[in-house]
């Protein structure tokens, strides 16, 4: 599959090298019967071999100054498409979680009663209006960066240290999510990457699907793998699920894959379960 990559097919060579031979064979055809003539027939072949070499040495390297800018113009193009990907992505999980936190808190407000319920309830719409302006907010950025001819601005990529956050995010939701991390020694940035949409999926997901529930992410290494693990006690009792789009798990299943690894999504007991195991191997 051709991938738009600029390819280096210097040509300048072959056409001296043609060149030369045929002076060369012409020069076999040629008889001097005087020293002179001979010096002279030496004379303009040197001279012809120069200027053929000179001008192959300055073709190739004009031709290679070309092909180098044109690598690094593809090169840039590559990036941005693939940062815009990224920002794509985001967006996804941008909107699940915004919208998921709204719907969870809205829920939740509706079936508060008693003495609590009308304080519940203010509270609720003060969290789904800040949530909503935050979402939409960062919605309308992305969409500005996507729709920008340039270059999409870079942002720094996900890292095992944003973890508390995203977990500090489900318990905003109303979910009680804990995390446990092991040692893991030095973990290469794809994999913390990785590891980050693993867990906001999942968290996202729950809040969704379970509601207020409790939660459960652990990440440890395996070897030359980091696994990560989120279990949710499931929903209680009267919750009515809010499913999404449904592409996320598939967006996530094929990106690990990608990476070598496998990622597993099942119901267990009352809960869910998710288990991603993600290669390491940039680490070895």
């Amino acid at each position: 599959m051709d991938s738009g990559r600029p390819r280096w097919r210097p040509r300048a060579w072959l056409v001296a090298l043609f060149v030369l031979i045929t002076v060369a064979l012409a020069l076999t055809t040629v008889g001097v019967a005087r020293p002179v003539a001979t010096w002279v027939v030496l004379g303009v072949a040197v001279a012809i071999t120069i200027s053929v070499v000179g001008w192959a040495f300055t073709r190739t390297r004009t031709q290679r100054e070309r092909y180098e800018n044109d690598l690094a113009e593809w090169a840039a193009e590559r990036a941005t498409q693939i940062e815009r990907l990224r920002i794509a992505a985001d967006l996804h999980d941008l909107v699940s979680h915004g919208l998921g936190l709204i719907t969870v808190r809205a829920a939740a407000a509706r079936g508060m009663t008693g003495p609590d319920g009308e304080a519940e309830r203010v509270s609720a719409l003060a969290d789904v209006e800040r949530t909503s302006r935050e979402t939409t907010t960062e919605l309308r950025r992305m969409l500005n960066v996507l729709r920008s001819p340039g270059a999409a601005p870079l942002r720094p990529a996900d890292t095992i240290d944003d973890l508390p956050a995203i977990v500090k995010a489900a318990n905003d939701a109303r979910v009680t999510a804990s995390l446990e991390i092991d040692e893991l020694d030095d973990v290469s940035p794809g994999a913390q990457l990785t590891i980050c949409a693993v867990v906001r999926e999942a968290l996202n997901n729950t809040v969704r699907h379970a509601g207020p529930t409790s939660a459960r992410v652990s990440v440890h290494r395996n070897r030359e793998s980091v696994v990560v693990d989120v279990r949710d006690a499931g929903p209680r009792s009267g919750w009515r699920p809010q499913p999404g789009a449904g592409h996320g798990l598939d967006g996530l299943r094929q990106r690990i894959t990608a990476l070598g690894g496998t990622l597993h999504a099942r119901p267990e007991g009352n809960g869910f379960r998710l288990t991603a195991d993600i290669p390491d191997r940039d680490r070895l």
